[in-house]
């Protein structure tokens, strides 16, 4: 359940390519994906986009609490191109976060099974009898004593799945409500951003690559 849901409105949309067939976009963090249950969770960015294009349809989701980039498909057969790319792994995305503690290794993988916290949903949990595989890689690109900033590719697309994983490693993404541990340092909102994707454009077939600075 959403509480206090005050999504930013500036900008209201921050479109970063359009054609006939995708919309790319840079979701501020706040802002749902796509429309909760209620009638006071409605704004979401998809939401905001089919009142430009009715038409547009979602392809993948981030979570209210992370920002950057998001394509949605123009019409039913981008759809049907880009949700095949997704769910044979073709399409490639990068995030980067801040994360609690000096990350010891430059680089690793976590690769641990996940399911769904129902009693405390939306939370995930580490299961390893019954979870969902799941595998990220992460490349450590500053630290100090206190925190570390990483690059993290995720194999999979779990629901929390860095989020989760990288409080397995024992170092949550600093401002997340969900996994922080209540002695890390304090952070306005999740540090953790979708930067770069790359998929092959449903029209053309070719591969085509977006970018969004990370805005912590």
């Amino acid at each position: 359940m959403l509480i206090d849901y005050q999504p930013p409105q500036r900008p209201y949309l921050d479109i970063l390519y359009q054609d006939n067939d995708i919309v790319v976009l840079n979701k501020p963090s706040g802002l749902l994906s796509v429309p909760g249950k209620a009638a006071e969770h409605h704004d979401s960015l998809s939401s905001r986009v089919q009142r430009v294009w009715p038409d547009a349809r979602v392809v993948h989701r981030l979570d209210m609490a992370t920002s950057g980039l998001m394509v949605m498909a123009m019409h039913p057969q981008a759809q049907r191109i880009l949700n095949r790319q997704f769910s044979e792994r073709e399409i490639h995305k990068r995030y980067q976060a801040v994360v609690a503690g000096r990350l010891q290794a430059a680089h690793g993988s976590v690769s641990v099974p996940l399911i769904c916290d129902w009693p405390n949903r939306p939370k995930q949990k580490v299961c390893f009898l019954s979870g969902k595989k799941a595998l990220t890689n992460f490349h450590r690109i500053h630290h100090s004593a206190i925190e570390s900033r990483v690059l993290l590719f995720p194999v999979t697309g779990r629901s929390h799945q860095l989020r989760v994983h990288m409080q397995w490693l024992g170092h949550a993404i600093l401002g997340d409500k969900f996994y922080r541990h209540e002695h890390d340092k304090p952070a306005e909102r999740l540090l953790l951003h979708a930067e770069w994707l790359q998929l092959n454009h449903p029209g053309s077939e070719l591969p085509i690559q977006f970018f969004s600075k990370c805005p912590f």
